[in-house]
């Protein structure tokens, strides 16, 4: 059995133990081990508790309600995943550029990029493998092949694949570093709910799980994860004598974490458009919306978030490229409606 570290940033692939401190006594054992598990939602350890995965004391419980005391000996075991191997899958890619090492794909909103619960099928990773064959790196682990960052299923834009692992290893050292000593560049458009004051400025918010819903991430004072957002507005739309309706800005990324554009954004008070996560609040908004505006915004079922820019230097020939991707036909539609008004 191997001890899993709550910061562990990846799934989950081996068993789980805890002993439980003095501040979690008396508290239920699915929120004891939901709060120390970023890649397992609450809903998840729930029916691995039901399914007789957890013992407490070397007891098998089965009820997610049970209680906790100090001291006790928490052990959560994972079955063998479903689909282990991700499987070819003939899905159409477009492609930006591709050589021996490397690919750039322009993802479209909708597909997922790597399987996991719920999408062992129908992923970038499937149509990868279909399309590169046995090239593709496996550094990144069986089920994400390749992949040395990744972007929302519901957003779309420009993502680099690995195909060797050197490949892997050269473009991985870049993010983790952030471009802070090199070439990288990642840009976002984003169409969002107001328009922050200002013309530019920076989200600086620690990011971790929701203790809420442990699906969703928020911004937290203490803990977590560091993540800062650079911003900057590059049109306003509405009445020039009311306050902005909404705005496109260009984000830019210091650090990588789940959902942190979304979640940054939320947090200074301009969701994005079409975020059922982080910008339910402003359905009222959209109601109150005229025509054809009202219309656009509620076909638009996504979060308005597109990856336009990627930039990096070749793992292998050190050379800078850079690659933009245009709108996508949704996005733009809202964009274009959004300047009529």
């Amino acid at each position: 059995m191997t001890n899993i570290t709550p910061d562990d940033p990846h799934a989950l692939d081996a068993d789980f133990s805890i002993t439980v401190s003095s501040e979690d006594t008396g508290k239920r054992l699915d929120a004891v081990l939901a709060g120390q598990l970023e890649t397992l939602s609450r809903n998840r350890v729930q029916a691995l508790i039901k399914a007789g995965e957890v013992t407490v004391g070397g007891a098998k419980i089965v009820e997610p309600k049970h209680r906790v005391n100090e001291g006790d000996a928490v052990v959560l075991r994972l079955p063998e995943a479903e689909d282990p191997d991700p499987q070819p899958e003939n899905i159409p890619l477009s492609i930006v550029y591709e050589d021996d090492a490397l690919i750039v794909v322009d993802k479209p909103a909708g597909l997922v990029v790597h399987p996991g619960a719920g999408n062992w099928t129908g992923t970038l990773v499937n149509a990868l493998i279909h399309h590169c064959g046995d090239s593709l790196s496996g550094v990144g682990g069986v089920k994400r092949p390749g992949i040395v960052h990744r972007i929302d299923k519901d957003t779309s834009g420009l993502l680099v694949v690995a195909k060797t692992d050197r490949a892997h290893q050269g473009l991985s050292a870049q993010f983790a570093d952030h471009g802070k000593t090199g070439p990288l560049e990642r840009a976002y458009a984003a169409l969002v709910w107001g328009a922050p004051s200002g013309l530019k400025g920076t989200v600086n918010a620690n990011l971790a799980r929701s203790q809420a819903n442990r699906q969703k991430i928020a911004v937290v004072k203490t803990a977590g994860r560091h993540a800062v957002t650079h911003w900057q507005i590059q049109e306003r739309f509405g009445p020039k004598d009311q306050n902005p309706l909404a705005s496109l800005i260009e984000c830019r990324l210091e650090t990588g974490r789940t959902h942190q554009i979304r979640v940054h954004m939320a947090h200074i008070g301009h969701p994005l458009i079409g975020d059922q996560d982080y910008g339910s609040g402003f359905k009222t908004k959209t109601n109150r919306l005229d025509e054809p505006l009202k219309s656009v915004v509620n076909r638009f079922s996504r979060q308005a978030l597109h990856a336009g820019l990627l930039a990096f230097e070749h793992p292998i020939s050190g050379e800078t490229l850079r690659f933009t991707s245009p709108y996508p036909s949704d996005f733009n539609e809202l964009l274009q409606t959004l300047r009529s008004f």
